[in-house]
């Protein structure tokens, strides 16, 4: 009998750690090649982690809700051969002793510890020294508003140390009766956040109470996050889309005849922002403490409503080199994939900027929240016919025009008014300059 290590796969650029949302597969259990173990859930996307293997689970390294790191072992499955068959090893490889292994995995988990760290470094509530704390347990000290300097006096009884999602829920039902030994600074209610539970109000009638889902205190807890994170400021600009109209509605047709897609109007503002993100590539810019990092790559995160109220943002990589068809097909095959819930965790990574179509449910502008750790986000508003003035050699007169509003929020930290403002105008431009005789 030989013992096949089972551990959670590099899933993606950036994503660092997965939550346990679900085994499949219990102690016991024949497991055969290909067979899903486990479910997990990276951010907004759900995973499952097959079995590289056959066998008999053996024994579970971690519950459900537990959050683990890349590379880190979930469970242990009992092969029948003394030999583990798996084409992503070598023979040189097996053959390394376990010492070393354990080592290089030691190595590969401070390194993600590291890169976790820098990450979160600007969060209100951040890892400090062997203290490291998981985006679970952040996300529960904030809802409970504990201080930075309470959580630190919180024993942990995870690995090396680490504060457990246990552990903090432990000490928030002993928290009231000051248990012996721990030493709690009390927290002013100027500082208690207002995403603290409070307790439920009597209901009345036909009220109902609605259990959040887990995406949505995922996405709640990020935007809190946001505002706390960010100086956020607002410049807004009114562009004319009469050229893009009218070159829409002729060529939409045979666009679809040539490629079997619809043409929208996204991907053509897209176009249009990632140009303008080329131009000020100070936009295209993420804030690590005191650190500016340029993205070279420019990655455009489109936000999405899904059918069940949620957000999710897939992430459409290096648009500026993608064609306007180039374009289409991404937007319209990551728009499907998320209605269908089959976006993987690798869609959703590596946005440099976000865009969102606010206008999509009849907004004409909106103020919207930066996708951290982003420095910027654009609202597209609603497209409406509307009386303008318009300027020719001859005089000006008044016509109808389609128009709309740009809403950019941006990061005051990092972004001054200027650049937020020539960058939405840098987008107004290309879009009002649109060739109306261009061809597919």
């Amino acid at each position: 009998m030989a013992k096949f290590e089972l551990r959670l796969p590099k899933m993606g650029e950036s994503v660092a750690e997965a939550t346990i949302t679900a085994w499949l597969k219990e102690v016991g259990d024949s497991v055969e090649l290909d067979d899903t173990v486990l479910e997990i859930a990276t951010d907004k996307v759900d995973s499952e982690v097959p079995s590289e293997v056959e066998g008999v689970l053996i024994e579970k390294r971690f519950n459900v809700d537990d959050v683990v790191q890349v590379g880190e072992v979930l469970a242990i499955i009992e092969t029948v051969s003394n030999k583990i068959e798996n084409p992503k090893q070598t023979a040189s490889t097996l053959s390394v002793d376990t010492a070393v292994d354990d080592s290089v995995a030691h190595i590969a988990a401070q390194v993600t510890d590291t890169i976790h760290i820098v990450k979160e470094s600007v969060a209100p509530i951040a890892s400090t020294g062997d203290r490291f704390y998981s985006p679970l347990v952040k996300n529960i000290a904030k809802q409970e508003g504990i201080t930075q300097a309470e959580l630190d006096t919180v024993t942990g009884t995870g690995k090396d140390g680490r504060v457990t999602k246990n552990d903090i829920l432990k000490y928030i039902d002993t928290r009231s009766s000051n248990i012996a030994g721990v030493n709690i600074t009390p927290t002013p209610k100027a500082t208690v956040t207002t995403n603290k539970q409070e307790p439920l109000q009597a209901l009345n009638g036909d009220d109902e109470i609605i259990e959040m889902t887990r995406m949505g205190k995922l996405t709640s807890a990020h935007m809190t996050s946001s505002l706390q994170t960010s100086a956020h400021v607002q410049s807004f600009i009114e562009v004319d889309v009469t050229a893009v109209w009218n070159w829409r509605n002729r060529i939409k047709n045979d666009f679809y005849n040539q490629q079997g897609e619809k043409l929208t109007f996204t991907p053509i503002f897209l176009e249009a922002i990632a140009k303008a993100l080329r131009d000020y590539p100070l936009m295209n810019i993420t804030l690590q403490g005191d650190k500016i990092i340029k993205k070279k790559a420019i990655n455009i995160g489109l936000a999405a409503a899904l059918p069940d109220g949620n957000l999710i943002v897939p992430v459409i990589k290096k648009a500026d080199e993608l064609s306007l068809v180039g374009l289409t097909k991404q937007v319209n095959d990551l728009a499907n994939r998320a209605r269908l819930n089959k976006l993987k965790p690798d869609d959703i990574q590596g946005g440099t900027y976000t865009v969102t179509n606010v206008g999509s449910f009849g907004s004409i502008m909106g103020t919207p929240i930066i996708n951290q750790p982003q420095v910027g986000i654009l609202a597209i508003g609603a497209i409406r016919k509307v009386p303008a003035v318009i300027e020719t050699p001859e005089g000006d007169f008044i016509g109808i025009r389609h128009k709309m509003f740009l809403s950019h929020s941006y990061d005051h930290r990092v972004v001054n008014g200027a650049l937020g403002g020539l960058f939405i105008k840098s987008v107004k431009d290309y879009l009002e300059a649109w060739n109306t005789k261009r061809e597919l």
